[in-house]
């Protein structure tokens, strides 16, 4: 006799897939992905990262102290800048969601919603405000790289009793930013006045069916941002050792090549594989009023994740040991001439 399937596999998704704690995560993700990312970026490096570049065989010692250091700074710097400026703004389109009338002139809303069905139904909208949001990682990058590079000898002399003959001020009073009650509301006008305008309007329209790649293609260029900011600011430091410098940089650049390559490739992989259970998802909550918001949590989720476990996991002994090879090999030939 036949065994039928008894479906087990179907159960299992569909309670996943109203999951209360599932559909809230990916809802909280929607409105605070930059918030989110950083969340990412704080715990890999400070826990994952360093463990694998201390673990790469073949390395001198300070080469790797050295890139553990820029791993733990560049976490927490990037967390505490984006959490500051980032956060409000986030908190400021969650208000232009609920109340966009109160924010947006009734010809911004005519012609982002022309179906009149919920501005958040929007895909000009959403792209529009996901690009402010997201674009707080953008605008912070040379900010950040400075920082680092600025905090970089702290953390050796704290960890690894690097001294140095000059103490550095950190720049705590940089993640000392408060915003008062009333603020938010200043910064929707301001993002609504930017909603408004009908160049941004025009752009947004023509590329609405970015907005599912969105959350991708801005971490991919705030990346090469970092990285490219990243290289100068350690050529420049005196506070680094000059040995030191190529091998920090060599690290950088080739985490971050293989990262967006590797991140894009399976990125598209993974997108293609679980399309299934995507629109099973989107069938199964076709009448919620939040759908496009999971939808959203799930396309800044994704690529955040994979980047991340690309960038923090696999590719640290690697990078490091390569970057070390060029350096001598470099070095080596430059000797020679």
């Amino acid at each position: 006799m036949k065994v039928q399937n008894t479906g087990r596999n179907n159960i299992a998704f569909k309670g996943l897939m109203n999951n209360k704690l599932f559909l809230n995560s990916l809802e909280k993700i929607s409105e605070h992905g930059t918030t989110f990312t950083a969340g990412v970026s704080l715990v890999m490096p400070l826990t994952i990262r360093p463990i694998a570049i201390l673990s790469t065989p073949n390395v001198e010692k300070e080469n790797k102290q050295y890139a553990c250091a820029n791993s733990i700074c560049s976490g927490l710097i990037k967390f505490g800048m984006l959490s500051a400026i980032a956060l409000p703004i986030e908190n400021a389109v969650k208000k232009i969601d609920k109340n966009p009338e109160h924010f947006l002139k009734p010809d911004t809303i005519k012609k982002l919603n022309p179906n009149n069905s919920g501005i958040i139904e929007s895909k000009s909208y959403r792209l529009g405000t996901q690009l402010m949001k997201l674009g707080t990682g953008f605008i912070t990058a040379i900010p950040k790289s400075m920082l680092t590079i600025a905090l970089i000898p702290i953390i050796m002399d704290k960890l690894f009793n690097h001294k140095f003959s000059e103490k550095i001020n950190a720049q705590k009073q940089s993640s000392n930013i408060s915003f008062k009650g009333g603020i938010t509301d200043k910064i929707a006008k301001g993002l609504g006045k930017i909603l408004d305008n009908s160049s941004y309007q025009k752009f947004i329209t023509k590329h609405q069916n970015e907005e599912k790649h969105i959350a991708k293609h801005m971490s991919a260029g705030t990346d090469i941002l970092l990285t490219t900011s990243f290289a100068i600011q350690t050529a420049k430091s005196d506070k680094i050792k000059e040995n030191r410098k190529k091998p920090l940089i060599y690290n950088n650049l080739i985490g971050t090549a293989i990262t967006l390559f590797g991140g894009y490739g399976i990125d598209k992989l993974i997108c293609k594989k679980t399309q299934p259970f995507v629109e099973k998802f989107q069938q199964l909550h076709k009448d919620n009023p939040k759908l496009q918001k999971y939808i959203q949590g799930i396309n800044i989720a994704r690529p955040a994740l994979i980047f991340a476990g690309i960038y923090y996991a696999i590719l640290p002994m690697f990078s490091t040991f390569l970057a070390e090879r060029i350096d001598k090999f470099t070095t080596s030939k430059s000797g020679v001439n």
